[in-house]
């Protein structure tokens, strides 16, 4: 690609302000480290300017929504940053021009974008993070009434992007098989881009005394805290350690924030766990590494479903990047991120997983091995330096044939 006359791509996210989206973060820099022109589109934050420029990357926000519960707070939610995304690509269009649409999901709705800009010969990606019918499932279900109908509205524009997106970028092969399965599209429009972590950032750091206890075995979980991610599993597996296994001798921080946050912290202190665990709410990205680097042990409570099973945990390759032993339940892509540098519980059983946990706490030395094993494989496999590089000729292959 000629620096002269570069590729402009412009990303749409609308899940996260993109100084919180690691993914987003290492997408946009890895393409404009190979010779795009990249602008953002995302949420605002307390403090940010409508334009601003980061690493050579240009981020223009839109005030945030109300964060929607239930039907109506979600319709609400998603049908604003729609419209506030498409104004603002407008004043984009005017002032930078891009080339190319990057849509990241959740939600699908940004497809409807997609399609205007095609007017235009704009190409799309689409940025595959989320299942999001099956998150829909797992929080409402699909059986009948209007449960049912915005069910099959999710099933369709996840279609519809995948059928318009002249790139589909999944975070793993389940995710693929998906998207030539539901939405019959051709493989040799996908490319597989995994989460994963950046070793160059992620390294064993000192920590604050506050996230550990004399004599007490670290627990540490890190990641969003919303109701799919099972961390109120993680309590419950918390009350089965403390007072049906007798062991009082662990302490467990719970990093991130999340619309499940309130919520947890209450079934905590109903559960008796308010010695036993600290929720320390949202944590910036350059903070991750000592929140891991205080744990003995790192937890993935995610349970067994089919959102769950096919989506790739960005923590549990956190946790192995710096050499932490996991405990997650057996999930199809924690098996293929951890191999055999986890112990996984079986049947989606809280008491299983509880059990794995004491086995860890009472052999340090099995501890050090899964986490030599975790970083191991996250040299050699997860990280990100491999991923970027498949991204980066995805879009060589897709542009190739691009006005310059």
């Amino acid at each position: 690609m000629s620096n002269k006359n570069p590729q402009r791509v412009l990303m749409l996210v609308e899940n996260n302000p993109f100084w919180r989206d690691v993914r987003v973060r290492q997408e946009a820099q890895a393409l404009k480290d190979a010779g795009y022109a990249v602008s953002v589109i995302c949420p605002g934050m307390a403090g940010r300017k409508f334009h601003e420029e980061m690493e050579g990357i240009h981020i223009f926000t839109y005030p945030s929504p109300y964060q929607g519960h239930g039907f109506i707070g979600y319709a609400y939610e998603y049908g604003y940053s729609l419209l506030a995304m498409f104004l603002v690509s407008l004043h984009v269009f005017a002032r930078r021009g891009f080339d190319i649409i990057h849509a990241a999901n959740p939600p699908d709705t940004a497809v409807l974008i997609a399609l205007f800009y095609k007017i235009f010969g704009k190409r799309f990606v689409y940025d595959h993070h989320d299942l999001s019918p099956e998150v829909f499932r797992l929080r409402f279900g699909a059986e009948k009434g209007i449960a049912r109908l915005l069910y099959g509205i999710l099933i369709f524009l996840e279609r519809l992007s995948c059928r318009v997106a002249d790139l589909v970028i999944a975070t793993n092969q389940s995710y693929k098989n998906i998207e030539i399965q539901r939405a019959g599209i051709p493989e040799s429009r996908i490319a597989v881009v995994r989460n994963g972590p950046d070793l160059t950032r992620l390294r064993l750091v000192e920590f604050p005394p506050e996230l550990r206890r004399d004599g007490k075995t670290t627990i540490g979980y890190l990641g969003i805290i919303g109701y799919q991610d099972g961390v109120d599993h993680l309590l419950n597996i918390l009350r089965i350690l403390a007072y049906e296994l007798n062991r009082r001798d662990f302490f467990c921080v719970i990093a991130g924030g999340g619309d499940a946050l309130d919520d947890l912290k209450k079934q905590a202190r109903a559960l008796n766990l308010d010695e036993f665990v600290m929720f320390t709410g949202y944590i910036p990205h350059e903070d991750v590494a000592k929140y891991i680097s205080a744990a003995d042990i790192c937890v993935a409570p995610e349970k067994p479903t089919p959102f769950n099973h096919y989506s790739t945990i960005i923590k549990v390759m956190e946790y192995m990047a710096l050499g932490k032993p996991v405990v997650g339940f057996d999930l199809i892509e924690h098996r293929y991120s951890a191999r055999d540098a986890a112990l996984y519980a079986q049947g989606g059983e809280d008491l299983d997983f509880a059990r794995k946990i004491v086995m860890l706490m009472d052999d340090p030395v099995q501890r050090e091995a899964l986490g030599r094993l975790g970083r191991e494989r996250a040299e050699k496999v997860l990280d990100w330096r491999h991923q970027s590089r498949v991204l980066v000729e995805a879009y060589g292959k897709m542009t190739a044939s691009a006005p310059q």
